[in-house]
């Protein structure tokens, strides 16, 4: 498949996939969707100081990152896993250049090495952050009750919709804990009936530059769905 990379609408840069139309990040702007989705709705939502998150879709690292500093702004341990199926190339993370984008040249080190790690092995970045990077198709994935928030950030439904299924869904279920969190930027029909049947309590809520809505799904045992 061709890559390119390009620039979105906040001046921060995503990798277009040209043969599907289709990016890692929103064109509106690559850090704000990140900041809005998994930071604002996500992330500080949730009330634990130490937190488990599970990434689908690593990609860029993007989303980690971000992760990393504003845990450290906070004080809130975080132990990450993200999985990925197509990891990006050297050239393309020179490219993408977050590190001077969000201006935090003290993270170079820790984002270089994030990349740079095994995977399948936990690798402390920082005090805050320990990251284990799983290189698999989400399809496989097997966790029980492990996680306390989900950054579900797969390619669209309009070029991947099986990985916006009722199974899948399912799978997400299982890996978090009770009173767990899974946040994407998808709003769609059928992707927030596929978590319904999967057990979720469903909340859209205002998304970011350029879309409507998004989904912050619960796992609420017990609980009706709505």
């Amino acid at each position: 498949m061709i890559r390119k990379i390009i620039t979105t609408g906040d001046g921060s840069k995503t990798i277009q996939i040209q043969d599907w139309n289709e990016q890692y990040h929103s064109i509106h702007g690559a850090v704000n969707e990140a900041y809005h989705v998994f930071i604002d709705t996500g992330l500080s939502y949730i009330t634990k100081k130490a937190v488990a998150i599970l990434e689908i879709g690593f990609g860029t690292g993007l989303n980690a990152l971000i992760t990393m500093v504003e845990c450290e702004k906070n004080g809130r341990k975080v132990d990450y896993t993200g999985i990925e199926a197509y990891p990006i190339t050297v050239k393309e993370l020179v490219q993408l250049d977050y590190i001077e984008t969000l201006g935090v040249a003290n993270f170079k080190q820790a984002f270089d090495r994030m990349h740079q790690s095994p995977w399948e092995e936990k690798t402390v970045l920082t005090p805050y952050f320990t990251l284990k990077k799983q290189k698999k198709d989400f399809r496989d994935i097997s966790y029980t009750n492990c996680y306390d928030l989900i950054y579900f950030d797969a390619f669209g439904a309009r070029v991947q919709p099986e990985l916006w299924t009722e199974h899948i869904f399912s799978k997400m279920y299982k890996a978090l804990k009770s009173n767990g969190v899974l946040v994407t930027y998808s709003a769609k029909g059928s992707v927030r009936r596929a978590m319904q049947a999967a057990g979720f309590l469903v909340e859209r809520l205002p998304g970011p530059p350029g879309k409507r809505e998004m989904i912050r799904a619960l796992k609420k045992t017990g609980e009706k769905d709505s």
